[in-house]
């Protein structure tokens, strides 16, 4: 069985998820900022996105990491790479607790996944489907050195007034390394 790896950065550890990062994840999830994500979600729904994420990882060989600070060992959200089945690319997404935003945490965490999946998987781009309006997800996309997509094939279902394609490519992680 394959399970997420443990990857440290400077102030984080990624690192698989656990049962007790349900509940904060769900509080996310329930709350008006999962409108971002086709939410608010009930317990059921949240349950069966954190499980799905999780579990990519022995049916894909990628998923998504509990994101951890290292200094105190607290929770601080999520970060993936993930292709579900209705997702026509592989996809970064990622998704802080509230109260910790506006500090670099999903920025470092995003970087560290997107290094892993450069160096672990054959993609050479990877994209991030956001919603309008979602400006503080676009932000990250872009200080991760993505572009905006609009030839990108979307998320089955979904039409350009809803989601905004940001691509990440390996060669522009490689050029800043």
């Amino acid at each position: 069985m394959t399970v997420a790896p443990t990857i440290p950065t400077e102030r984080l550890v990624l690192r698989p998820h656990v049962l007790a990062d349900v509940a904060p994840l769900h509080a996310v999830l329930a709350s008006p900022r999962a409108r971002f994500m086709g939410g608010p979600f009930s317990a059921k729904d949240s349950w069966f996105m954190i499980a799905a994420e999780a579990g990519a990882w022995s049916l894909q060989g990628h998923g998504s990491w509990g994101i951890e600070r290292r200094s105190d060992g607290a929770f601080l959200g999520q970060v993936g790479i993930n292709q579900p089945a209705h997702y026509p690319e592989l996809e970064i997404g990622w998704v802080l607790l509230d109260g910790f935003e506006g500090e670099g945490y999903v920025t470092e965490a995003a970087r560290a996944a997107l290094d892993w999946a450069w160096a672990a998987l054959p993609a050479r781009t990877i994209v991030s489907y956001i919603t309008p309006g979602n400006d503080r997800s676009i932000s990250v996309a872009r200080r991760l050195g993505a572009v905006e997509d609009p030839a990108a094939a979307l998320p089955t279902g979904e039409i350009p007034a809803e989601t905004i394609v940001y691509r990440h490519h390996a060669a522009r992680a490689e050029m800043r390394a």
